[in-house]
């Protein structure tokens, strides 16, 4: 790098579906919900990251927010664009004479298609991308949870995200097996907004599921320490009067069952594609479980318990993806399985 360092920035994003996480200089310099709010009138950027996650459900006629990624997948180009630049602002506030050349690693999800990669490419290139690199979600996972992606061994990631779950086993630095199922954190929320309705007649907002999710959201119906019950407010879908309604987490459990059943039938689906040699690897190692649905309560327990293959949650499993990505940035030359 030397004397033109300061020309060029070097950033790593892990662009989530419910969170988009920066790092530059090994540092988390951005660590913000991946929504934007726009206003209609002139199309002009509002607000962005927790601003924007503020004003959601709350907007007027001329204001919307919105979530530039579904599924994990750019759904709204314009909005993705505006989002990725705004938060690359975010690192530097200060005006700069001239905008240094942007150096980026991208992860996305390992089942994207020819269209959705370029769709990530484009977007990060009219954000001011010079250099682009791109890295599969899980690989990024396990370099960030610290496993040696290279060594001719076999390592089992599940990453829970907002959009998708991707399952892979890595050996050699690549994928011998992936699944990425559209069934993730997103789900799980709107199927207690759903449950919510149906079963106490009150209607909630996305915000306010996310938070039962994160109080009292289980994978398991017996916990050893439960949490308490959460209380909700809002109007009942009849009267329009206001009601509170204590949650547990055993009913929560009972109504992620589906969601999380899913998960568990596309572990077993990926393992059973899975060579023998790299098999036994998984057996004696164990499987690791990355992204924000990792911190489901009881969801470790129940994978091993179905699977009978331990099921460890890395440390820190929010930011392991992004971890990863800033290990591939530095070792962009080294490591062969970044997609240009």
């Amino acid at each position: 790098m030397g004397l033109f360092s300061f020309l060029t920035q070097e950033i790593a994003i892990d662009l989530g579906t419910a969170n988009t996480i920066i790092i530059h200089n090994d540092k988390i310099v951005v660590d913000e919900p991946s929504i934007v709010a726009i206003d209609l009138k002139t199309e002009k950027l509002v607000a962005i990251g927790e601003k924007a996650r503020q004003m959601q459900g709350k907007t007027h006629a001329n204001l919307k927010t919105i979530r530039p990624l579904r599924d994990g997948v750019i759904a709204d180009f314009n909005a993705a664009e505006q989002m990725i630049r705004g938060m690359i602002k975010m690192i530097n506030p200060k005006p700069r004479l001239f905008s240094p050349a942007l150096k980026m690693v991208i992860c996305i999800p390992s089942g994207s298609t020819e269209v959705e990669i370029r769709a990530v490419r484009d977007s990060s290139e009219h954000a001011g991308g010079r250099e682009v690199y791109m890295i599969y979600e899980p690989l990024a996972a396990a370099i960030g949870i610290g496993l040696d992606v290279e060594a001719p061994e076999g390592n089992m990631v599940v990453d829970v995200g907002g959009g998708t779950t991707e399952i892979a086993v890595i050996s050699l630095g690549g994928l011998v097996t992936n699944k990425s199922i559209r069934i993730a954190g997103d789900d799980l929320t709107d199927d207690i907004m759903e449950y919510m309705r149906h079963q106490h007649n009150i209607k909630i907002g996305e915000k306010t599921a996310e938070d039962i999710k994160i109080n009292v959201g289980s994978a398991l119906s017996q916990l050893k320490d439960p949490p308490p019950n959460y209380v909700v407010q809002g109007p009942n879908q009849m009267t329009a009067l206001p009601i509170e309604v204590p949650v547990s987490y055993q009913e929560i459990a009972h109504c992620l069952e589906k969601s999380i059943s899913k998960i568990e039938t596309a572990v077993l689906s990926t393992l059973e594609q899975t060579p023998p040699e790299l098999y036994s690897d998984i057996v004696t190692k164990g499987i690791w479980l990355a992204g924000g649905g990792a911190l489901l309560r009881g969801l470790d327990q129940r994978l091993t318990a179905k699977i009978g293959i331990q099921f460890h949650i890395a440390e820190d499993p929010l930011r392991a993806v992004v971890r990863g990505t800033g290990i591939a940035l530095k070792n962009v030359d080294n490591f062969s399985f970044l997609i240009r």
